[in-house]
């Protein structure tokens, strides 16, 4: 069935156009125009649909073509979006920017040609004036199969930015649906986002309101808000291959234990609403305030986040490092992905360089690299039959990380898209423990040799 949700995708030139902070502004501002919202993040980012859930009580959802098809990311996008007045898109990096050098894929402009989604390109014109308009008429040039609707011109004064925009709707006939001034205090840089505390997400929320009045004062609102509603329908029918797993539950009866905290805080929300429709019920527990793991579960799940700046209380929470070395070597499932993986050796550095004693049950240490290591989308192989993956199966992750480790495992060998660059990777035991964030989206028969392991673990 054809569902009608209405869209925009908020795109930039290039990283740091300013686009996270108008995506911001523009849901306070929905906010306070009492519009119900949606956000989606293009990528494998996972901190921008924290934040904006968090910030703005609503639904948000990565969208990413290397994870998952055409048909997967447009049922996502329905799924999360499925009643709302608007979905607000953000886009990745500069619009045509993919996953490699010569490569559209997993761009902001293919996610927003596979959705059918009008692009809104932000531009930053700082240090420029007429040049502006040659250069959003390259982007509208380069690829003709384009959605780009209209700009934003970022960082530019009303009285030059009034010249500009009759000059770009007049030679580029796109529209041009603000000009935002600089806004220095209001940049949203990246950070350690983590799970703020009461009293930061209230400072957030009062920063956020303010930003939220100036975009009413720069952004036509009311357009953007016109411009989404010419979004075409989006069929919302359940992906084939997904119908008989949905529909006989394999997870039926497990109970699956999720670290969640401010150190263990990262998770693709579709992974976690996959194992729960497959019928997995989800028990949260934190590894820094809890004594143990809550004796129901029948696996673990220790995602990303940041243990590196809570290593000190984990370290400190002695029962909870015995409880889980002891149920683990008994043979309790148990997926760690980064942070969960650092969490499990028996030494980590923390972000002031002090050595603290962790789980223990993998050998070695991580330690800060002062570097990315190991960055971006990976296919990851079986490296000989297991429970998890069949000899030459794989699943898409991806890897972001300045600590690395000692002993890093070789039961897969993660490999690059472009294939020119491959490592070992991973334990696996009575599950699967290494530093790539899986996309579980990516091969369902992976997901459900997970259910199993815990079936066969209790």
């Amino acid at each position: 069935m054809k569902q009608n949700i209405p869209r925009i995708m908020i795109a930039g030139t290039n990283s740091g156009c300013g686009k996270t902070t108008i995506v911001c502004g523009i849901l306070s501002a929905l906010k306070q125009l009492h519009v119900d919202s949606a956000s989606c993040k293009c990528g494998p980012d996972y901190i921008d649909p924290m934040f904006h859930s968090l910030v703005f009580d609503i639904p948000s959802q990565n969208l990413d073509l290397f994870f998952t098809s055409k048909e997967q990311t447009r049922y996502l996008l329905v799924k999360n979006s499925k009643g709302k007045d608007i979905t607000v898109m953000e886009g990745v990096m500069g619009f045509y920017d993919g996953m490699q050098m010569d490569s559209t894929l997993a761009s902001s402009y293919e996610l927003a040609k596979v959705t059918d989604t009008p692009v809104v390109l932000v531009v930053n014109c700082k240090g420029m004036a007429l040049s502006v308009v040659p250069m959003i008429k390259g982007f509208l040039e380069f690829q003709k199969d384009h959605t780009i609707q209209g700009v934003i011109l970022n960082g530019v004064s009303q009285m030059t930015g009034k010249q500009l925009k009759e000059m770009i709707e007049k030679q580029l006939q796109v529209k041009v649906y603000g000009c935002i001034p600089k806004l220095e205090e209001f940049s949203l840089a990246s950070r350690h986002l983590g799970l703020v505390t009461p009293h930061e997400l209230s400072d957030i929320r009062k920063d956020v309101k303010v930003l939220g009045s100036l975009i009413q004062e720069y952004v036509d609102m009311k357009g953007l808000i016109q411009l989404a509603n010419t979004a075409l329908e989006l069929e919302d029918d359940i992906p084939k291959e997904w119908r008989q797993y949905l529909s006989t539950r394999p997870g039926q009866g497990l109970n699956l234990g999720v670290a969640f905290d401010p150190a263990f805080c990262f998770y693709y929300k579709d992974n976690l609403e996959l194992l729960q429709a497959l019928g997995c019920r989800i028990t949260k527990f934190s590894p820094l305030k809890d004594q143990e793991i809550p004796k129901e579960v029948d696996g673990i799940l220790l995602g990303g986040g940041y243990p590196e700046i809570y290593a000190k209380q984990l370290s400190e929470n002695f029962s909870m490092r015995r409880d889980m070395k002891r149920r683990l070597e008994q043979g309790l499932f148990c997926m760690a992905e980064c942070g969960g993986f650092m969490y499990l050796h028996e030494r980590l550095e923390d972000d002031k360089g002090v050595i603290y004693p962790m789980v223990g049950l993998v050998e070695g240490e991580c330690t800060n690299q002062r570097k990315l290591v190991r960055f971006g989308y990976v296919d990851v192989k079986s490296r000989r039959e297991n429970c998890f993956l069949k000899k030459g199966e794989s699943i898409k992750a991806h890897e972001f990380h300045y600590w690395d480790s000692t002993n890093n495992g070789d039961g897969f060998l993660a490999e690059k898209p472009s294939k020119k660059r491959q490592w070992e990777c991973c334990h696996i035991k009575n599950g699967v423990i290494g530093y790539p964030h899986f996309s579980y989206y990516s091969n369902l028969k992976f997901v459900i040799r997970m259910l199993e392991q815990m079936k066969n673990n209790r």
